[in-house]
């Protein structure tokens, strides 16, 4: 079809090119039409793995992924940083994955740490403590950057300390990548003031937990909080669960019944559990293909093997 319109469109200029004079010799027939402007290719589709320092290394899908983020670093009051654990593992997943162009980061903070980011967001010399230190904690396990999951910070004076955090955060380590872990939508979500958008590479959207846990209605509503909010679209990841809430991993679920990887509940020894099945993880990966930048999941340590696995399934929608 290409070739017709092109042939077409050299046809139409040789005519009227004849019957403006008669004397003007025709263009040669022989030259080939000249190839289309080849249309910009999108940034690459995001695909990023939580894992904990539990996580079995050599089960790490590296081919499936664009980052890993390591977690926790856990922060301390005063600016410094709990000894992370594993750290052999941390360098070692950052080996591999380098190889395989595949970025890693930190991740800081997590559920229960909200006092000690107050703490330290809101004194200026404890501030410039936490990120020296963190800069020196990237800078010696060699990764690319890091993702603060300060849950929460609140509205107000906590959403100013946060922003001058990241500020200094961002300033400090220009090179790196710099993201965040918010919450679904709500009052939460607050805390994050729109200046801080455009100094994170992204922001990692937690639409699992709670009540409506990964629904389809929850998954819906956080792109259209962020959305709202003014966070650009390719800066919106959209978070996955891969455990039955609460807590209960998703390859145990699928050990005790294949079945349950095509449904999103299961009753486990007498207990109903909510998570995503394959069905799902499809239908949210292509919505997120469509309005987000990315998918992320909590966590890697919980995905089945083999045929079951989520992380195939959003591997193999994002990239049929």
């Amino acid at each position: 079809m290409l070739r017709f319109f092109l042939s077409l469109s050299l046809f139409t200029i040789l005519l009227t090119a004849c019957s403006a004079s008669a004397v003007t010799p025709l263009a040669p027939t022989n030259i080939p039409p000249q190839e289309p402007t080849p249309t910009p290719v999108a940034p690459s589709f995001r695909i990023i793995a939580y894992a904990t320092d539990g996580i079995v290394e050599s089960i790490i899908p590296y081919d499936k992924l664009t980052h890993i983020n390591y977690s926790f670093l856990i922060p301390n009051a005063d600016g410094t940083f709990v000894k992370v654990n594993n750290g052999w593992k941390l360098k070692q997943i950052a080996e591999k994955a380098h190889a395989r162009n595949v970025k890693v980061l930190i991740s800081v903070g997590g559920w229960g740490w909200d006092k000690e980011f107050e703490t330290v967001a809101a004194n200026p010399s404890l501030r410039s403590a936490f990120v020296q230190n963190l800069k020196a904690f990237v800078d010696e396990y060699q990764l690319d950057g890091a993702d603060i999951d300060w849950e929460y910070p609140d509205a107000g004076q906590s959403a100013q300390n946060f922003l001058a955090l990241i500020e200094e955060l961002h300033s400090a380590m220009p090179d790196k990548e710099l993201t965040t872990a918010v919450v679904s939508h709500g009052e939460n979500g607050m805390g994050i003031l729109p200046e801080t958008f455009e100094l994170f590479d992204f922001v990692n959207v937690m639409t699992y937990d709670g009540p409506d846990h990964g629904t389809m209605q929850q998954f819906e509503q956080g792109l259209s909080f962020w959305t709202a909010r003014g966070l650009p679209k390719d800066k919106i990841v959209m978070g996955l669960p891969f455990y039955g809430d609460p807590n209960l991993p998703y390859f145990k679920i699928v050990a005790e019944d294949p079945s349950a990887a095509q449904t999103d509940s299961f009753d486990y020894f007498g207990t109903t559990y909510h998570y995503n099945g394959i069905p799902t993880v499809q239908a949210k990966t292509k919505l997120a293909m469509q309005q987000a930048s990315g998918i992320m999941f909590w966590t890697l340590d919980f995905d089945a093997q083999g045929e079951f696995s989520l992380v195939n399934t959003i591997y193999q929608t994002a990239h049929p």
